[in-house]
């Protein structure tokens, strides 16, 4: 598909569409976490489950939703998951307590995982190369503004009733979304089903794993979430404890993600002039730098770096992941499936595990924690770019 074409209209307003469901959903609990601790009385990390539950399960799971996705098709994975997950939401209102909260938002997991990693292979299928960046960038977009909807919508409804009403109104929107994705998603032209075999897939994987661009990749892609995800499961805490706000004033922080809108949006004409590497390279830098602004103890402050912070993330996620797509010529499904596994463990594993810092350290030494953790995604961005850097010049000097 090129742009331009009214099949392309409608896959990008689909994938939009799809972003703006599945994000709403996996999301729908962060900015509540407060509620949690007070409604139900329990601690910041046993709320912070309520989040990491529904990405680890969606970890675990996307890689056999891809492999269903190499034999029944992408389109087909895409509408069911996005149905099922966001009918699950409609039932997070009626749990009586935190373990079945955190039990159906894991079920929520599992269903979500079809959508990401089959999302981004579907694309890298039926769009022409030439504008994949773009509209890899769009449905990143769709995501920033899911997961921003999915945080903002409930905790205005806080504003009128408890959480289990904001999370009610949340599942609703998300539903209609995925209800419109389906309806709008064009059939697969470039789709070949492939007969399921473990040893084949298990192969397809273990083939990715020994390209050290797609490792760094997902490295890049696990410790840059978690280090995201820790930001934003944490700060409300902060805000309200330490700068006096109220918890329904405090969703209003995450209208940060339309920084991140912003720049998924735009990264594709940075790629076009400076290359993926240099982006994601920059990216890291400007993340660290808003990572360090948020040890501030003046609010202003820690807003801008919240800013530049969310911004910086997306950018070098909507860049990884449409890199990934270019690098796997073969099994793009399976390299999907492991950069989208990478990345919701990465929320679920190091997201969950902060939480015990959080409670035992001051917030400086809490951004201390995370800015160690995202040293190591400047370390392998620098890598990344030098390489880069190197191909380019190996290719000049032989024309």
């Amino acid at each position: 598909m090129r742009k331009g074409t009214a099949a392309y209209k409608r896959a990008t307003l689909a994938m939009l569409a799809v972003g703006l469901a599945i994000f709403m959903t996996l999301y729908s609990t962060q900015a509540l976490l407060p509620s949690f601790v007070s409604d139900l009385g329990i601690t910041p990390t046993e709320a912070a489950w309520t989040v990491s539950a529904t990405t680890g399960a969606l970890a675990i799971c996307v890689v056999p939703a891809s492999i269903l996705s190499e034999r029944f098709g992408r389109g087909r994975v895409l509408i069911i998951s996005a149905l099922l997950a966001t009918a699950i939401g409609l039932l997070l209102p009626f749990a009586q307590d935190a373990t079945q909260l955190i039990l159906l938002r894991a079920l929520q997991g599992v269903m979500v995982s079809g959508t990401p990693a089959v999302a981004m292979a579907w694309l890298s299928e039926e769009i022409d190369s030439e504008d994949l960046p773009g509209a890899m960038g769009l449905y990143i977009a769709g995501t920033t503004v899911g997961g921003l909807f999915g945080r903002f919508i409930p905790a205005g409804l806080l504003e009128f009733t408890n959480w289990r009403g904001a999370l009610a109104g949340t599942a609703v929107i998300a539903f209609i979304f995925a209800i419109v994705m389906a309806l709008l998603l064009p059939k697969q032209k470039n789709f070949t089903p492939k007969s399921i075999s473990p040893k084949t897939e298990l192969y397809a994987m273990a083939g990715h794993l020994k390209n050290p661009r797609l490792v760094s990749l997902f490295l890049i892609a696990f410790f840059a979430m978690g280090t995201f995800v820790s930001m934003y499961n944490f700060l409300g805490f902060r805000l309200i404890d330490d700068f006096g706000l109220a918890p329904a004033l405090v969703g209003f922080v995450f209208i940060m993600y339309l920084s991140g809108t912003w720049s998924s949006a735009q990264a594709g004409n940075m790629i076009k002039h400076f290359g993926r590497g240099r982006v994601v390279l920059v990216g890291a830098v400007l993340m660290f730098v808003g990572l360090l602004l948020c040890a501030a103890g003046n609010i202003w402050i820690t807003m801008l770096g919240l800013l530049i912070f969310t911004a910086s993330f997306f950018a070098i996620h909507s860049t990884a992941s449409g890199w990934v797509g270019q690098i796997a010529t073969k099994n793009r499904a399976e390299a999907s499936s492991l950069y989208t596994f990478c990345y919701y463990l990465g929320s679920s594993a190091i997201g969950g595990s902060t939480g015990w810092i959080f409670e035992r350290l001051p917030w400086g030494g809490f951004v201390a924690t995370l800015s160690g953790i995202l040293a190591i995604v400047l370390v392998i961005a620098t890598a990344l770019a030098l390489s880069e850097r190197r191909d380019q010049k190996s290719v000049h000097h032989s024309l």
